[in-house]
């Protein structure tokens, strides 16, 4: 395998967790006055970290919410993610028997987040992912989130891998701008979010159906890569 470092997205890409984010996100709603909304309309709003989506949630009516508003909301939402966080999120398909793929290939396992550290940490201890990951980078983890390539160097320059040697594997536009930018090949799945977007529009090297798929992929793939 051409690869050193595979880095992994985690909501939607790993976990389906939008049970918990729903959960935690309508009941911020009704802390301030709001009704439920669809949990598929609620999974439109992941991708850009917790701001992002407590920002969108509150915003759903096409009213944008104030400032304090989405303050108070953020605190009642992280209070209760912090206690559903991990409820209802299960490991897609596939993803523990690709782990154990790329761990056998030798390559370096690296989770490349949005989601901040106090919710990743014990996401992934729960759903008993923590151990397969040599490295986890959160959305706090730096100054800067995906899109933005910071986070996907930064895994890099940690694991000693250069970015070519690495592969990103997510689910969204955000995961594909990121890695993009930072020179890394990435792979997209179909199952995942993608703030209701097609997957068939995401400027990627392939899109693979699951990540023992991608694992499958990694191992065949020339040491040329080109996005299709």
């Amino acid at each position: 395998m051409q690869f050193d470092a595979i880095l992994f997205d985690l909501d939607g890409t790993l976990l389906d967790t939008i049970p918990d984010l729903a959960h935690a996100a309508n009941a911020m709603r009704l802390d301030v006055g709001l009704p439920p909304i669809p949990q598929n309309i609620l999974a439109t709003y992941v991708g850009q970290g917790v701001e992002q989506l407590v920002i969108r949630a509150l915003g759903h009516e096409g009213t944008p919410a104030s400032v304090e508003t989405v303050m108070r909301g953020l605190a009642r939402y992280r209070d209760h993610y912090r206690k559903c966080n991990g409820d209802q999120s299960r490991p897609y398909p596939g993803v523990l028997a690709g782990l154990q793929a790329f761990r056998s290939a030798g390559a370096r396992l690296a989770v490349v987040t949005n989601k901040d550290t106090e919710f990743t940490e014990p996401l992934l201890r729960r759903a008993g992912l923590f151990d397969y990951f040599d490295l986890i980078v959160c959305g706090d983890t730096r100054e800067q989130k995906k899109p933005n390539p910071m986070p996907v160097l930064y895994a890099c320059e940690q694991l000693g891998v250069a970015p070519d040697r690495a592969l990103f594997i997510g689910d969204s536009i955000n995961d594909a701008l990121a890695a993009n930018a930072a020179g890394v090949p990435v792979l997209a799945v179909p199952y995942g979010y993608n703030e209701g977007r097609s997957v068939q529009t995401l400027p990627v090297n392939a899109i693979v159906g699951s990540i023992i798929e991608a694992a499958e992929w990694a191992a065949n793939t020339p040491t040329q890569t080109e996005h299709a």
